[in-house]
């Protein structure tokens, strides 16, 4: 277990991370891509849910990265204790398996997001600082089937379309459908033949455009207003 003794790190404006892995390796190359980083400092690292609660007790972190499958204590029971300690660190869940079951006992447990460990690093990034911010995160596959449970509850395009739909472009009402549909970013690139960096710029215009703060937003909204519905892929 490697610590980082706590001081005065977060009122530099840092992002204390603890990183809770069973494999040295990963903790490793999560650790080379987060101390990159001029806002995050990663201060602790353990190798299951047992020090995972310790080092939760002993630093004052402010997220911790967390595997769902590890010995001795999983990430989800460790979650679970975590948060009933107190407010922080919000946990942000990794797993290598994309199954409903983690994602549901995750985020009962009281995880503040759920990803999948081959995520993209700059995703990685936006969801840690999201989920420092107070947001919360889900893969986009996750979302997908985590919005289909419950779209009978939705409205289901009864609700008028809003003003702000409208101003929407061919392009970006596009991509927000596929959003919708659970494609990540790079899913949507290859399906509509452009880059990466431009279907970002196309998720920023219409979460700006529709007054939305994130892509779970984004989904709901496409399944209030008709413009996807349980079950519907790409």
């Amino acid at each position: 277990m490697n610590v980082l003794e706590p001081g005065g790190a977060s009122d530099s404006g840092l992002i204390r991370i603890i990183l809770v892995d069973d494999q040295e390796l990963v903790r490793t190359g999560f650790r080379m891509v987060l101390d990159a980083q001029p806002d995050m400092q990663v201060v602790g690292e353990a190798a299951d849910g047992v020090g995972a609660i310790d080092l939760a007790r002993r630093l004052h972190a402010d997220v911790m990265i967390m595997d769902a499958r590890m010995p001795r204590l999983d990430g989800v029971d460790a979650t679970r204790q975590i948060r009933q300690e107190g407010d922080l660190p919000r946990v942000l869940m990794l797993t290598t398996f994309d199954l409903d079951e983690y994602a549901f006992a995750a985020l009962k447990a009281g995880a503040s997001g759920f990803l999948l460990k081959d995520v993209p690093p700059e995703e990685l990034l936006f969801a840690i600082r999201a989920v420092h911010s107070g947001d919360s995160v889900v893969a986009p596959s996750t979302t997908r089937r985590l919005i289909d449970q419950f779209a009978a509850l939705l409205p289901g395009g009864e609700q008028p379309a809003p003003r702000e739909l409208a101003e929407l472009t061919d392009r970006e009402r596009e991509v927000l459908t596929l959003v919708a549909q659970g494609l990540s970013n790079s899913e949507i690139a290859r399906q509509l033949f452009v880059s990466e960096a431009t279907v970002k710029t196309h998720v920023g215009r219409v979460l700006a455009k529709l007054y939305l703060r994130d892509r779970v937003q984004a989904v709901v909204y496409a399944y209030e207003h008709g413009l996807v519905r349980a079950g519907q892929r790409p």
